[in-house]
């Protein structure tokens, strides 16, 4: 009896000749896929940035806008910014663009994945300070609804989730802890969700018309059905303000402590993320703007959904038999360990 039949436990004469000797299948690793869909992200930043309205004097004028309410040491980097930007668009507007791209290429290539998230984070923070005014977390006006506390910087909490080194100790419960552990990966989750929470009910949000007003300012230059679609939701909350922050709050902090649930329940939570932030970037951000001239990234609805991937619980995959020795304990199994939504294969380096 051949060694492949002796391991399958099927008569030699049902083994093909190859079988024993066929490469296994290759299977894409869950944390790389979620780099690849990052790197999507990034690519279409790049592209946004070479949209015809960012190399107008518009482009420098929001800039300066994301300085109003900060303090003046926020506030004046991000003027002189602005500033110089006005003075050198053309060119500086390309080396924008052009950096968004190599990010996003250097993500997507396995070679260069690591300086490309290391790099990808320190472009991260620059532009959310000099670009989005830290998301207006210090001025106010950061709200779930409208991106905050900045769409850029999710890309570094997610640049760090998924750096592509393994903690000793096991299998991950889901792909985030790969990098920096469960406890680590669970308390970033829990303080990035509360922070939402938190400015949900910050006074400007709970105004009577605040949602409304938030979600009626997407609509310039939307396609006709969008439009019809965030007028719609507008209406809903017109004059709702307290109520939508304190559904809304209930939602975010039900979100921000799945991750402690047991498996099944940390399933069911995460769906409701994903749902959550659809709900929000289709209705509320007008799927960030990228239909309409002007937008420089797609919003926070799909890097939120990104990240509720990564911390998809993993399912247990099939004990190896203990028997197996030799050249018969080295043949791959029929089906190897799943880590969240996609198969575990080898990890990414």
């Amino acid at each position: 009896m051949s060694e492949v039949a002796a391991v399958s436990g099927r008569p030699a004469w049902r083994i093909r000749p190859d079988e024993g000797t066929r490469a296994p299948a290759v299977r894409i690793d869950a944390r790389r896929a979620l780099q690849l869909a990052l790197a999507g992200l990034w690519l279409l930043d790049g592209v946004l940035q070479y949209q015809p309205a960012m190399f107008t004097p518009a482009f420098s004028r929001m800039l300066a806008a994301s300085a109003a309410g900060n303090p003046a040491v926020i506030a004046r980097p991000i003027i002189w910014d602005a500033t110089l930007v006005g003075h050198h668009l053309a060119l500086l507007n390309t080396i924008f663009a052009t950096i968004q791209l190599l990010l996003g290429l250097g993500i997507a290539f396995r070679p260069t994945v690591r300086l490309a998230l290391a790099a990808s984070v320190a472009w991260s923070v620059a532009v959310w300070w000099f670009g989005e005014g830290l998301g207006g977390v210090l001025a106010g006006g950061a709200s779930p609804l409208d991106g905050g506390p900045g769409a850029v910087i999710i890309y570094a909490l997610i640049a760090v989730l998924l750096w592509p080194a393994d903690r000793p100790g096991g299998p991950a419960p889901f792909v985030a802890a790969r990098a920096v552990g469960a406890r680590a990966a669970r308390v970033l989750w829990l303080v990035f969700w509360l922070s939402q929470a938190y400015f949900a009910l910050t006074p400007e949000n709970r105004a009577p018309q605040a949602a409304r007003d938030m979600i009626t300012g997407m609509e310039s230059g939307e396609p006709h059905w969008l439009a019809a679609m965030t007028r719609g939701a507008a209406s809903l909350v017109a004059g709702q303000g307290l109520a939508t922050s304190i559904v809304l709050t209930v939602a975010l902090v039900l979100i921000a402590v799945g991750v402690y649930l047991p498996a099944r329940a940390a399933r069911t939570t995460l769906l409701l993320a994903i749902v959550l932030t659809v709900v929000i970037w289709v209705f509320a951000q007008a799927l960030g703007g990228i239909l309409a001239s002007g937008a420089t990234d797609p919003e926070s609805g799909p890097l939120l959904a990104l990240l509720a991937l990564a911390y998809w619980p993993a399912r247990p995959g099939p004990a190896r038999p203990a028997a197996a020795t030799g050249r018969a304990a080295q043949l791959p199994a029929a089906d190897g360990p799943a880590d969240g939504p996609a198969a575990e294969g080898t990890a990414s380096r």
